[in-house]
């Protein structure tokens, strides 16, 4: 016959329940791990996404060339009076502000070097052709003459104009047409064979860079490619 002792009590519950509770307590551990590391993960990918674009936009040009470049040369001289380079804003790109306290181009040539040539943007109205727009340039004080229609100014200087301008001021928006014109002081023209390079500097975004080599002039209105 078994004796069983009196006060004896079994245990086994108890350490059940208390194992239970531990593994509760571990799991909830765990968890809260999980989440901080995730969380963490989360942040990391999207700094390194915010990080990523940046770089695109700033190592991708904000404006691309929209077509031909063309000038307006002096046949008998030989010489280049004027250049016009059609731009737009690249695919995907942000609006650009091209006001002369946001942007600046330089312009480089096989006898002259500038920083800053930029004389201000037309925003009264679109322009059609070159002419139009020079004549408006003189008008607003930027060139001494029209060098389309009249001598060269006395010194080298790039304005830009609309050809298409939906907001009537001076952000370029995607779908708006813009020329940057570079016209040329007298003893600065370019002639047959000289290469004429220049730099649109915008806010943000890497630099469009415009070289041409200039042909032989044969006709007042010279295809630069």
């Amino acid at each position: 016959m078994n004796l069983i002792r009196k006060g004896h009590r079994s245990h086994r519950g108890v350490i059940g329940v208390e194992s239970a509770i531990v593994m509760i307590a571990f799991v909830i551990v765990a968890a809260a791990l999980a989440f901080v590391v995730l969380n963490m993960g989360f942040s990391t990918t999207q700094r390194a996404k915010t990080a990523i674009v940046s770089s695109l936009e700033e190592s991708s040009s904000a404006l691309e060339i929209a077509g031909k470049v063309t000038g307006s040369g002096h046949v008998t001289g030989g010489k280049l009076n004027v250049t016009a380079v059609p731009v737009k804003l690249a695919s995907g790109g942000s609006s650009v502000n091209l006001n002369s306290g946001t942007l600046a181009i330089k312009y480089y040539s096989n006898t002259v070097q500038y920083d800053n040539i930029y004389a201000g943007i037309l925003t009264n109205g679109i322009y059609t052709n070159l002419t139009s727009a020079m004549t408006a340039a003189k008008a607003a004080g930027w060139i001494s003459q029209n060098p389309v229609t009249e001598n060269n100014p006395n010194a080298t200087k790039a304005i830009i104009y609309f050809g298409v301008n939906r907001n009537d001021n001076a952000i370029l928006d995607q779908g708006e047409h813009a020329t940057i014109a570079i016209a040329y002081a007298d003893n600065e023209r370019p002639q047959a064979l000289d290469t004429i390079k220049a730099e649109v500097i915008v806010p943000t975004g890497s630099p469009l860079t415009i070289e041409r080599l200039i042909p032989n002039i044969t006709t007042s209105v010279v295809d630069l490619g």
